[in-house]
């Protein structure tokens, strides 16, 4: 193996209702926990989402509503996935934008807390197109020397994935072997949330990536503008985006 892990890796990947991360379910979660010895565990879950799956969205993953009809909800599962994830740094293939904020909302949902600090991200899709620019299958066959088989189905797309990254970390000499440089590594931008709406200024303060108050301080406008926390808690943001401003709003009371 040519990463060096100091702790568990999770890798995982989710089949979903769509890709509205604020709206949309899990249908399929894989995920493959890797050990700094090498060793391995994966599990896969079908989830009944509790909404009807999309044709368009069960024509991708092959999960349609008779599949998952008598399958556990994510609330049947979200202790085991905890369980599985605590302690470990997450990767995925486009699993910063997409993965990790979709995982987030569902946990929160469920009334379990999901906080960003206590994990490292990487991201095999970022370093992919930093260095490759193409998708996963062409991933697997450009690092592997393999033909991705059954794309789309998790499990498939997360065992790739680990071998991607591992791959990845055996090419390139510049690639850092261990998750926290390799975590900086992969990160487009640096975000307070999971889903952009939250940035940072040159002092490392939160600031709005949006609306009438882009670029500005999200502490100072809280501070002028309380009823802006009150109409953003109402609006149609994520929840993980929603417990950032509000952590920011408690403290900007002092």
């Amino acid at each position: 193996m040519n990463l060096k892990l100091h702790k568990p890796l999770c890798i995982f990947d989710l089949e979903t209702t769509g890709t509205n991360i604020g709206k949309d379910r899990i249908v399929e979660i894989c995920i493959l926990k890797v050990n700094p010895d090498a060793s391995r565990e994966s599990k896969t879950w079908r989830v009944n989402p509790e909404m009807l799956i999309p044709k368009e969205s069960s024509e991708i993953h092959g999960i349609y509503d008779e599949d998952v009809k008598d399958a556990p909800t994510f609330r049947d599962i979200a202790s085991k996935i905890m369980e599985m994830i605590t302690g470990s740094d997450l990767g995925g293939f486009n699993s910063n934008r997409f993965d990790v904020p979709l995982l987030a909302e569902e946990l929160l949902r469920v009334g379990m807390d999901f906080d960003l600090s206590k994990f490292r991200l990487v991201d095999a899709q970022t370093i992919f197109h930093k260095k490759e620019p193409r998708n996963l299958g062409a991933a697997y066959q450009f690092y592997c020397g393999k033909t991705l088989e059954n794309a789309h189905s998790a499990e498939a797309d997360v065992m790739a994935t680990f071998e991607v990254l591992d791959a990845q970390v055996g090419k390139y000499d510049d690639i850092p072997n261990e998750i926290a440089p390799l975590s900086e590594f992969t990160f487009h931008n640096k975000n307070a949330d999971l889903a952009g709406f939250i940035g940072y200024n040159e002092k490392m303060e939160e600031v709005f990536n949006f609306g009438k108050y882009k670029g500005q301080g999200v502490k100072a406008v809280f501070q002028k503008d309380l009823g802006y926390f009150g109409w953003l808690q109402n609006a149609d943001f994520p929840l993980y985006t929603k417990k950032v401003f509000t952590k920011i709003q408690l403290s900007s009371r002092f």
